[in-house]
């Protein structure tokens, strides 16, 4: 047998094959690459809804089943027996790093965390008010002419270098952007704090490394609190050949400088469609109000003749339960008894999602709760001002962004992004 794709053109009908190439997991892909040379004609596929864009070994989703690997392994062994920084350097060095590894990967990326004294005037030139993605999206790509080095594609320790500079960096820009929008002066990294804990400080802290109290009247980031984010850390990680991982490769595939390309990857993600979506969550249950107003907008999510639409869930990709999703779910749970938090917002959450899991409307068209659903509740619990909910997307994916950008640069048949059109003007 073949392993070849036949196809039929039933106005002339000619016949034309293409190989078939196997997956490691999941679908099989037809190469049509030569599809236009052979037919005259292009395919038509608007939003890549069946379209492999790329080669990859990174990430595997199946979203009929509820399945995330990262390099093979499963998010919920990540999620619950790995830090953050083992699943930054698995996605980055295709293994998990053993404990001096490990050692030494939090040691560099806490020194590496400082910003450039000049490129801390530039966040001055911004309007005080401006929204903290604006401002790290902008200072991601300045940070290129602090970096513009070339980058030898053989040498790996180039690669490794670059990739942990911005990785370290991304939690600090992310902080002076928040600071500034506030008007409150810069806190800078503190070495002896770790990855995730570094972020909370220089987000919390008064000059003097003095820490402003919690909910609980404590001056200190508590272990639960860390534990929290850089599981929405992993969780965030990387996700395959989305809107934001699909315009870094774009911009990478013209030569553009690394970090450019990341920033662009910011930019798509701000988007609510992607991931400014978990601060649309939060949004949307503040205008619900209370519980009592639910079944109104269950309603309206319900009317076809209504553009509401009810945030947080459904997914592109999952046609069940997102992994990371329930992940964050149990998450909440804990967050829910530990820290004592039983919320207006909360309350109406979950008694939207007992709805939702058990709505035929819902249950028929796969509308599951996604990891925006609970992202969003969980970085308000952990006291997170809103507009820093998709700013702590972009410290997660950054990871993903720049092993996707390697793997670019490194694959030898890598062309430019310059996908066809179908012209209906005059």
């Amino acid at each position: 047998m073949k392993n070849t794709f036949t196809m039929i053109n039933n106005r002339t009908n000619e016949s034309y094959e293409f190989d078939i190439y196997d997956a490691t997991r999941g679908p099989s892909v037809v190469d049509i690459s030569s599809f236009y040379a052979k037919t005259g004609m292009f395919t038509f596929d608007p939003g890549y809804t069946s379209t492999a864009s790329c080669k990859s070994s990174i990430t595997f989703i199946n979203g009929v089943e509820g399945e995330l690997r990262y390099r093979g392994i499963k998010i919920e062994e990540l999620a619950s027996k790995h830090s953050y920084l083992e699943s930054c350097y698995l996605l980055l060095n295709s293994k998990l790093p053993n404990p001096t590894q490990l050692k030494e990967f939090d040691l560099e990326l806490r020194h590496r965390a400082f910003l450039h004294e000049e490129l801390k005037n530039l966040f001055y030139a911004f309007p005080y008010d401006a929204h903290p993605m604006a401002t790290l999206s902008s200072a991601t790509s300045a940070l290129s002419s602090f970096y513009f080095e070339h980058l030898n594609i053989s040498d790996e320790d180039e690669y490794q270098e670059m990739a942990r500079r911005i990785i370290a960096k991304m939690p600090t820009i992310a902080a002076f952007a928040y600071r500034h929008s506030v008007g409150a002066p810069f806190i800078q990294p503190d070495i002896d704090r770790s990855f995730t804990e570094n972020f909370l400080y220089m987000l919390r802290a008064y000059p003097g490394g003095k820490m402003r109290r919690n909910s609980n009247g404590e001056e200190k980031i508590r272990a639960i609190e860390v534990k929290a984010l850089d599981t929405i850390f992993t969780l965030h990680a990387d996700h395959e050949q989305n809107a934001s991982t699909t315009t870094v490769r774009n911009v990478a595939s013209t030569g553009a400088h690394p970090y450019v390309a990341i920033s662009s990857g910011i930019s798509a993600l701000w988007g609510r469609a992607h991931g400014g979506a978990n601060e649309s969550v939060i949004a949307q249950l503040e205008m619900i109000g209370s519980v009592e107003n639910i079944e109104a907008f269950i309603q309206r999510a319900k009317d076809p003749d209504d553009d509401f639409k009810l945030m947080g869930f459904g997914h592109r990709v999952y046609k069940n339960f997102d992994p990371r999703a329930k992940i964050l779910k149990t998450l909440q749970e804990q967050l829910k008894d530990e820290l004592n938090l039983d919320t207006n917002l909360m309350q109406i959450a979950s008694k939207i999602e007992q709805i939702a899991l058990n709505d035929e409307y819902f249950i028929s068209r796969k509308l599951y709760p996604n990891i925006d659903f609970y992202s969003g509740l969980i970085l308000t619990a952990l006291q997170i001002p809103k507009s820093m909910f998709t700013p702590v997307f972009v410290i997660g994916r950054t990871v993903g962004w720049v092993t996707q950008w390697i793997e670019f640069k490194k694959d030898a048949q890598a062309k430019i992004a310059r996908p066809r059109q179908l012209y209906l003007g005059k």
